[in-house]
């Protein structure tokens, strides 16, 4: 018996909700690949994101929800996005989920 089994016994008039999901902003897509590489600054790795035309305000929170998917840091710098450490495959696999085309630089 799990833990919803046992709470369904001891609160029988309790209706169950979904939870809703946040929903995602919509970002602006685009026709020309994203460039995802991978770059050694200061003996640390870091991923690189770069290639996207839309909004400033869009591309800001494409690298929240990356950063936030992946749990580590990054930040924003001339319309390129830099994920510390190495997340080449992880990226580029959460991106073609969202609709992106995206293309590997490098090794």
């Amino acid at each position: 018996m799990d833990l919803r089994d046992q709470l369904k016994a001891l609160f029988p008039d309790h209706i169950e909700e979904e939870e809703p999901k946040a929903p995602t902003p919509n970002v602006w897509m685009q026709e020309e690949p994203l460039l995802c590489k991978y770059e050694k600054r200061k003996g640390k790795p870091i991923t690189i994101i770069e290639g996207y035309t839309g909004a400033d305000a869009d591309f800001k929170v494409l690298a929240k929800e990356l950063k936030t998917h992946l749990g580590v840091g990054g930040t924003i710098k001339e319309d390129t996005i830099l994920i510390q450490g190495d997340y080449r495959d992880t990226i580029m696999q959460l991106l073609k989920e969202k609709g992106f085309n995206v293309k590997r630089v490098g090794g």
